[in-house]
């Protein structure tokens, strides 16, 4: 181990979470505008799984060998010239450069300065980590894509996942009445951030159990149940449905035409200003983080088990040591 090398989560393969191990890589060095940051805990994402896989990203990324993660927590280490709005020591957190490789799971990484924030005071690194895809994707879906406005309605499937907490939270903090699927297990906590009625998707149909409803944030896609085609079911005239994990395939186009409905893609996209908004929601006490587990660096792949396994509530982090 020297100064120029890092200890970084590498695959050389697509494949189960047996291809992530650790190795020494070359420390990156940060172009101008860019930052260097000392990464402190790195979130873990669905993204990551599919794309370790050979889906998810795996076509943007092409053929390994290459370093996972997008969601990093750390302190800035050196800064590169012109950058202006960080300094060095600074406490920082981001998702930089989704979706092209980003490095997160690494003890160092380089990135654009406008790409972060400052993390929220009030939060430590490990759940700083567990903020930006989830939060961004949450925030960038009911803001900038439904323009969600008070009094409105919004669905959430699997509202107790990573980008599901946040999104719960979100609507209620822009006055929507928020309708929440979830294990039953989850609900109390659910209704605690904010959820105004929650569905047991275990033992009811949500079509079944709700209507009128101005936005739908689909976390769970057409793959698992035809989720994304039954939400159109429950849009009023006019209603939007936000179809994330999977887009929007030619099918669900066509119904959602048919039904009077509108429905679009999503892909988050980095967004250092949105984590400013979000870190001052966190800290004000609007805002809420939930981390179920951590990991050391050296067990990846066991995190990534646990995540492909379900059920998670909220975040899985990985910790670095410096």
């Amino acid at each position: 181990m020297s100064a120029d090398t890092m200890r970084a989560v590498v695959q050389d393969a697509f494949g189960g979470p047996e291809v992530l191990r650790v190795q020494q890589v070359p420390r990156p060095e940060p172009l101008p505008t860019e930052v260097l940051v000392r990464v402190h805990a790195a979130g873990i994402n669905p993204v990551d799984w599919k794309t370790r896989g050979g889906t998810g990203m795996a076509g943007l990324l092409g053929e390994p060998p290459f370093t996972l993660g997008w969601d990093v927590s750390g302190v800035v280490e050196e800064v590169g010239f012109g950058v202006t709005t960080l300094k060095v020591s600074d406490g920082v957190y981001g998702m930089p450069w989704f979706p092209r490789v980003a490095n997160a799971y690494a003890e160092y990484v380089t990135a654009p300065a406008r790409q972060w924030a400052r993390k929220p005071a009030t939060l430590d690194h490990v759940h700083a980590a567990a903020v930006p895809l989830a939060a961004l994707t949450a925030w960038q879906a009911l803001v900038d894509t439904a323009h969600v406005q008070a009094g409105q309605r919004v669905l959430i499937t699997a509202a107790a996942g990573g980008v599901g907490h946040f999104a719960v939270q979100f609507a209620h903090h822009l006055g929507a009445h928020v309708i929440a699927t979830a294990g039953a297990a989850r609900h109390p906590w659910l209704k605690e951030l904010g959820a105004d009625e929650t569905i047991d998707y275990t033992t009811t149909r949500f079509e079944d159990a709700t209507a009128d409803v101005d936005v739908v944030i689909d976390l769970v896609g057409d793959a698992h149940d035809r989720t994304s085609t039954r939400s159109l079911k429950v849009l009023r005239p006019g209603g939007l449905l936000v179809a994330i994990p999977a887009g929007v395939s030619p099918e669900l186009a066509q119904a959602a035409e048919a039904a009077g409905v509108r429905v679009t893609p999503f892909l988050v996209e980095p967004d250092g200003a949105a984590l400013t908004t979000i870190a001052g929601l966190i800290d004000a006490g609007k805002v809420a983080v939930e981390v179920e587990e951590t990991f050391p660096l050296e067990r990846a792949g066991a995190a990534h088990a646990r995540g492909e396994a379900g059920r998670t509530r909220g975040k899985l982090v990985l910790t670095v040591a410096n």
